[in-house]
């Protein structure tokens, strides 16, 4: 795999000869070669600040699409040629155009189900929290579960004097919720807070035992806090299901619908055109699947096969396999797993104890020797393998796994583009590593940003400092970087993820480390070009080049030249996916 070039504005700006050798067009492209009149286009994009991502095309003025597929880009003029009595023609009056934004992890219907329950993301301290379930509760009936998502500790203004590990108890919350089950998610999802009703409705009590890769918060006296950390919120998962169960499948799939339309929505408004969806199973696989055949997956989708077992993965996985075809909106080939948890939660594995939590260097949730069974798997059915891993000790183990099971298959390593999702904290002796194998730092920028106030407090400052998001040191090793934003974990806001990405500036006002900020172009090949290579997608999407998909995004300012401190306020315009307009904001 060739390293990509850090520069978009490499090659001719004199694209009229490239822009009509369209792989989308051929009859356009030999008319114009002779000089005579070209096929109309479907849709023209001009006046505009088009960055084609593309370094043989660079900066250009207009675009022309037929069908799903970008047929030329080029000046006004060159592409005026295409714009025919039907053609849809839109003034970008020079705005910004770009490739569509590809999140590059999330959870797609994560996204869509965070839209049906509390959000939780905004308040600012406990009390806030116990308001929301009060009121909801008012609302329920007696049984009828509470759920919510969002919450985060170290995020608020202040916690209760009896809180245990930073997270208060849950008396007050069965004060106002005594007969209503309720379940909270934090907002990483390492973590999970409940009731004594909910507690008691999962069978869990004072003696119940820790799972393994869990923690049953509890207080002095040993009675549960209503904190369950990592696979601990597994243990509602059966009283949980007991009462979904209670929907019919009619309804439960109406639910689903609903939530896909939720996740598309809340993607297309902010200029995403390509998911990568973190971890979904066999079975929501084959609800994906549905959809597509009934043309009713609003955008395009890259799926993880997540939650199954080896062995049934094994035997599965040849019948799931999907590669991009055509108009594509659904493409299964990578499998997800995750070696630790969230640092937040105190679960990302470290090579050292936590600074405000010295007994324990967190927990394991998946074991080695079972992702290394997922590699061989993976390496047997040419499917990718995406290792969830925080923690520096988990990012160490998941190098280390992958080149065992590269040597024992006798495999080139750097053609299988396996990737490590989130990497967030590296220990410097493993940031080489990256680049020289072709492992891919799946990275979300704006956890850096969002959680930088915190993160010191976890591993101390000079550990943070040296192991934290370090991409500068990443690039310059040869990395491919990717972005996303982790999504319902932050807000699918690529615009804050990009800002996040070059500047590292936290709510705050201050920078998390600056030395590892990227440039303008970096950040915008981390969201298009990038991620499509992460998920071998790169001869389809993520430049504006002829015969790619004509996934666009128009904006309100130019993201490479806009003064930095006004890239927040970048608005998403257009949002077209496959030439069709799919959102439109303020435009006639």
């Amino acid at each position: 795999m060739s390293k990509i070039k850090h520069s978009l504005f490499i090659g001719s700006l004199l694209v009229l000869f490239v822009s009509a050798c369209s792989m989308g067009s051929d009859e356009a492209a030999e008319s114009t070669a002779t000089g005579s009149a070209v096929a109309p286009a479907d849709l023209v994009l001009r006046g505009g600040v088009v960055a084609t991502v593309d370094p043989d095309l660079g900066m250009v003025e207009a675009i022309a699409v037929n069908g799903y597929q970008i047929t030329a880009v080029g000046s006004d003029s060159e592409i005026s040629a295409y714009i025919g009595p039907e053609t849809q023609v839109i003034e970008l009056n020079g705005r910004f155009a770009m490739p569509g934004f590809i999140e590059g992890h999330g959870h797609y219907m994560g996204l869509g189900r965070a839209k049906q329950i509390l959000d939780l993301s905004n308040v600012v301290n406990w009390t806030e929290v116990v308001t929301m379930v009060a009121g909801a509760v008012d609302k329920a009936q007696p049984g009828e579960w509470i759920f919510g998502r969002g919450w985060h500790q170290d995020k608020w203004d202040s916690v209760p004097d009896d809180a245990v590990d930073g997270v208060p108890r849950n008396d007050t919350l069965n004060a106002v919720s005594p007969d209503n089950p309720v379940s909270l998610g934090h907002a990483s999802g390492h973590a999970g807070y409940f009731n004594d009703a909910a507690l008691a409705a999962a069978g869990i009590d004072d003696d119940t035992s820790d799972p393994a890769g869990g923690t049953i918060v509890r207080a002095p006296d040993g009675r549960a806090t209503g904190l369950m950390r990592e696979t601990a919120q597994r243990l509602l998962s059966e009283a949980i299901g007991i009462y979904q169960g209670r929907l019919t499948p009619e309804e439960t799939e109406q639910i689903d619908r609903e939530r896909v339309i939720l996740a598309a929505d809340e993607a297309l408004r902010h200029g995403v055109t390509s998911f990568q969806d973190a971890g979904t199973s066999f079975e929501g696989i084959d609800f994906f699947r549905k959809l597509e055949e009934e043309g009713n997956l609003p955008i395009r989708l890259y799926v993880m096969v997540r939650r199954a077992s080896n062995e049934l993965m094994d035997e599965a996985l040849p019948q799931y396999k999907m590669l991009a075809e055509g108009n594509d909106f659904l493409t299964v080939r990578s499998i997800k797993r995750q070696i630790d948890g969230a640092l937040g939660a105190h679960g990302a594995w470290l090579l050292e104890p936590y600074e405000d939590l010295t007994d324990t260097d967190g927990l394991v949730l998946e074991t080695v020797e079972d992702i290394e069974r997922t590699a061989q798997i993976a390496i047997k059915h040419g499917f990718q393998l995406n290792t969830h891993a925080i923690g520096d000790r988990a990012v160490r183990e998941v190098l280390d796994l992958y080149e065992r099971a590269w040597a024992a298959s006798d495999t080139d390593g750097s053609a299988l583009r396996w990737r490590i999702e989130h990497s967030q904290h590296i220990d410097p002796v493993d940031v080489p590593r990256f680049g020289g194998l072709g492992v891919i730092a799946a990275v979300q920028a704006i956890h850096g940003s969002s959680d930088g106030p915190w993160i010191p407090s976890r591993l101390g400052d000079e550990r943070a400092k040296s192991t934290s998001q370090p991409w500068r040191d990443l690039f310059n090793t040869g990395a491919i970087v990717t972005n996303g934003t982790d999504v319902p974990v932050e807000p699918i806001d690529a615009i804050a993820s990009y800002y996040a990405s070059v500047s590292r500036m936290m709510v705050t006002g201050e920078r998390f480390y600056p030395e590892h900020a990227m440039t303008r172009e970096e950040a915008l090949q981390t969201y298009t070009i990038n991620n499509a290579i992460a998920a071998f997608e790169d001869e389809i999407k993520g430049s504006l080049t002829p015969g790619k998909y004509a996934d666009i995004v128009v904006l309100s300012q130019d993201l490479l030249t806009v003064e930095e401190s006004l890239i927040p306020a970048t608005t998403v315009d257009v949002t077209i996916v496959g030439g069709e307009v799919k959102y439109r904001r303020g435009m006639q």
